[in-house]
């Protein structure tokens, strides 16, 4: 009995080093929590009361680890049989090999946790990622181009997707349907009557059937301007009008989005930017804390995300850059002598180029000048930045200038469960307007396109870390351990400050360093 009891004490020591190694690597101090049995369900505010951190083991501006220990997050982590078990499966030790692919699953659990409950659709789902991703860059435009286009003409967008074969035909010759801008009653008529026209008569049963719809009539008759809003984009919207069935979920579910931005009062100009890019603003939306900074300080971030390299250092070692919140001349001469100045920031001498590149920017300097309390704003808030690190250069200068533009509606914490949920859906919207172009272009079968299109949150964080997603579903102990421990993942991700750490690139290499997974398996 008493071996039994020590040997458990031992896995909740060796549980808890997980954070505990973590957060020394990032420099936020070490934290011990007491051994024993749980004597049920103990309140946040009385836990781990006797922890043996020092006074200055902590580092005062941010205050997220001492934090997370009061959350019933931390109280599983350390006790619960399950996350102890998932600490030493290799699917944890995969995914502490790559913190981007942690991040996205921190991001999805659920999603991650359903799909791999059919380790072959999982494996499917990764494949077909491997060989959309060449795409993803031209993805990347022609989703922002569809959402400029639903944002300003919802309605009568949702119409026409509601009739796949008759949209997928106007998208791929959108210029000559532009001539029913003027004259919507025109375009009724002629696809009444398909058969007889030429741009409709390949799909004239479909034409007919929309012509016959009233609600989408009265919508187009309405919103005319759509088709000429759609010949304006027309290159960027053939390239997923090659699959009917994906191109118009792409549509709904960039209308989903759009409305549910629209409420929370993000501009129509500014989604095309949240669109382009929709797993890093998921990313960041799943930290508050550094979303609410960036808010607070969006223009500084907007100049850092000119010269993404600096920002995803700087990012990924936020509290060795609160020193410069009280003298940004000094952070200008550092950076400017990055490769030289090594005792000033390690972080920048490893990016001494990029943050060169930075220093001679005028504007960029002259926007930190002009905020130099964002430094602080990065210190205090370092675990939540160090979360969003690994997507820190696909947030670019385009987004921060959108979020830097609606500002107060980022910064309001009543809409972050809608902006969370739109984000949701601009990451479906992406994986659908991929999956059309890639089985268009002959990338994906049949099979793995209805893959992707069933599980499309999971496919848009596949796609940012194909390869890590690759090598994963090729280990099924790995995929059988995301299954297994879906209510842990999903308990953990639930906390931002948690989800950050597990999403750190120092806490990974400190994690292998000590090998913890190993020694909770013993």
């Amino acid at each position: 009995m008493a071996t039994a009891h020590a040997q458990k004490n031992k896995m909740y020591l060796m549980t808890a080093g997980v954070l505990a190694v973590g957060v020394a690597a990032y420099g936020l101090g070490r934290v011990y929590p007491p051994l024993g049995p749980s004597a049920g369900t103990i309140a946040p505010a009385d836990r781990y009361v006797n922890a043996q951190v020092g006074a200055g083991d902590v580092q005062l501006g941010d205050t997220s680890v001492a934090e997370l220990m009061q959350t019933d997050a931390f109280e599983l982590m350390v006790k619960d049989a399950n996350f102890r078990a998932f600490a030493a499966s290799p699917a944890f030790q995969a995914l502490a090999a790559n913190p981007s692919a942690m991040a996205a699953l921190m991001a999805n659990p659920k999603a991650f946790a359903a799909l791999a409950a059919n380790p072959q659709a999982f494996a499917g789902v990764a494949q077909a990622a491997q060989a959309a991703a060449a795409l993803a860059p031209r993805a990347q435009q022609a989703n922002a181009a569809l959402m400029g286009v639903v944002a300003a003409h919802p309605q009568a967008m949702l119409a026409m997707a509601a009739h796949p074969q008759a949209f997928a035909s106007i998208a791929n010759n959108a210029a000559a349907f532009s001539q029913f801008a003027a004259n919507p009653s025109a375009f009724q008529n002629a696809a009444a009557n398909a058969a007889a026209n030429s741009a409709m008569q390949a799909n004239a049963a479909a034409f007919q059937k929309m012509a016959a719809d009233a609600t989408a009539m009265n919508a187009l008759r309405a919103d005319p301007g759509v088709f000429n809003a759609m010949s304006a984009s027309a290159k960027a919207l053939q390239a997923a009008a090659g699959q009917p069935q994906a191109f118009a979920a792409a549509v709904q579910s960039a209308a989903n989005a759009a409305q549910q931005m629209r409420q929370a009062g993000i501009a129509n100009n500014a989604m095309q930017a949240f669109a382009a890019n929709p797993h890093a603003f998921a990313a960041l939306l799943s930290q508050p804390r550094a979303m609410n900074a960036v808010a607070s300080h969006a223009k500084a971030f907007a100049a850092l995300a000119a010269h993404p390299q600096a920002m995803a250092a700087m990012f990924a070692n936020a509290q060795s850059f609160g020193q410069f919140a009280g003298n940004p001349n000094a952070f200008q001469n550092a950076a400017a002598n990055a490769a030289a100045n090594s005792a000033a920031n390690a972080a920048m001498k490893a990016n001494a180029a990029a943050f060169s590149k930075l220093a001679a920017d005028a504007a960029a300097m002259n926007a930190l000048k002009a905020d130099p309390r964002a430094f602080a704003s990065m210190a205090n808030n370092a675990v939540a930045f160090g979360g969003v690190a690994a997507n820190a250069q696909a947030m670019n200068a385009a987004m921060m200038s959108a979020i830097s533009s609606n500002a107060a509606a980022f910064a309001n914490a009543a809409n972050a469960a809608q902006l969370a949920s739109a984000a949701r859906a601009l990451q479906a919207a992406q994986a659908q307007s991929v999956a059309a172009s890639a089985a268009a272009s002959g990338r994906l079968n049949a099979a793995a396109a209805q893959a992707v299109l069933a599980n499309p949150q999971a496919f848009s964080a596949m796609l940012a870390n194909p390869q890590a997603f690759a090598a994963m579903a090729s280990r099924p102990q790995a995929v059988a351990a995301l299954a297994a421990n879906q209510r842990a993942m999903a308990a953990l991700a639930a906390q931002p400050n948690f989800a950050a750490l597990l999403a750190n690139p120092a806490m990974h290499a400190a994690i292998r360093q000590a090998g913890v997974a190993q020694g909770a398996a013993s």
